[in-house]
């Protein structure tokens, strides 16, 4: 990467469409996600919107368990370990509540069936 050039989306504006997720970032987040290029910063900004949540007076974690049901829904099978690799990076409850609703999406199992 060049380093006159910022990446776009930056991790900034992709937590803060996570944080929102209604229909226009949800859109927004569907064609990120259909770009291999964008992983890493797909990934980036889900840290930051968990840890962003981690670190607030008051955890919403309903929320977060639709975030991660929709994302898990929603994400092609080359992420789906990743993302739940992101959710179990921490022990804290809004990383919980994320990995609760990733798992029962169902994205990991649909992305890697059992033989």
């Amino acid at each position: 990467m060049n380093a006159g050039f910022a990446t776009f989306p930056d991790r900034e504006t992709i937590a803060d469409k996570l944080s929102e997720l209604g229909e226009t970032e949800q859109y927004f987040l569907r064609l990120l996600m259909e770009n291999t290029h964008q992983d890493e910063n797909l990934l980036e900004g889900l840290a930051l919107h968990l840890d962003r949540a981690a670190a607030a007076h008051f955890l919403n974690s309903l929320k977060l368990e639709r975030l991660g049901e929709w994302m898990g829904q929603q994400a092609p099978a080359r992420l789906q370990a990743r993302l739940m690799e992101a959710a179990r990076s921490s022990q804290h409850a809004a990383y919980n509540a994320f990995r609760s609703g990733l798992t029962r999406s169902g994205g990991l199992a649909n992305a890697f069936p059992k033989a």
